[in-house]
């Protein structure tokens, strides 16, 4: 059975965190709140914790998945940003964007696009998602909780819990966090492409 957190949506108790990255930390995938929806998370070297999501999901081998940064400094490790993306990626952080991004040597080759070798990767704003980060000390391997039954991802920590009781082993609950993704901007190739309209403001980025 999963175990069930209530967590504060501004100021996180640290035993709480504490207990999930302990949790991450043993190979465990768990469920937490971002600045758009709720999202599956692990470790980014824990392959079973892929496994375990792509199931959930119901996904192929060609989904690519997130790489949640606490931070730029973090960031820049696993992407690899010139000066003028760097002032626009900069200006819309943290916030509820993914960015395609070149990827370093560093970045964990199951979060590459097979031939464009990218990476997805976003910096949220959210506290309970910061606290995680902060506390685990790289970033999450992630993807919306978007069940294969569902045209919208969960929204009800009960309800998470309740429906995937067995096939997680966390849930964090700090309130509804939306049903909108981020929105998806790819500067893979320097200028800006909008992949995907979402919860971030699409139209600072046209």
């Amino acid at each position: 059975m999963a175990k069930y957190f209530d967590v504060h949506p501004e100021n996180p108790q640290r035993r709480v965190i504490d207990q999930a990255v302990r949790i991450l930390s043993d190979g465990g995938l768990i469920v937490y709140p971002t600045d758009s929806c709720f999202a599956l998370g692990c470790r980014p070297g824990d392959s079973r914790g892929v496994d375990r999501i792509r199931a959930i999901r119901q996904l192929d081998s060609r989904h690519h998945f997130t790489l949640v940064c606490r931070d730029f400094a973090q960031l820049g490790q696993f992407a690899r940003i010139d000066n003028t993306v760097f002032r626009a990626v900069r200006a819309a952080t943290p916030g509820s964007y993914t960015f395609i991004l070149p990827a370093t040597k560093e970045a964990p080759r199951r979060l590459l696009h097979p031939k464009r070798r990218t990476i997805g990767v976003r910096i949220p704003e959210h506290p309970v998602a910061q606290a995680l980060l902060a506390a685990l000390d790289e970033p999450l391997l992630s993807s919306t909780l978007l069940l294969p039954d569902q045209e919208e991802p969960l929204t009800q920590g009960w309800e998470i819990k309740e429906r995937l009781d067995h096939v997680v082993d966390a849930v964090l609950d700090s309130g509804d966090c939306g049903t909108v993704p981020t929105t998806v901007v790819d500067f893979s190739q320097g200028e800006p492409e909008i992949v995907r309209r979402g919860a971030g403001d699409p139209d600072r980025f046209a």
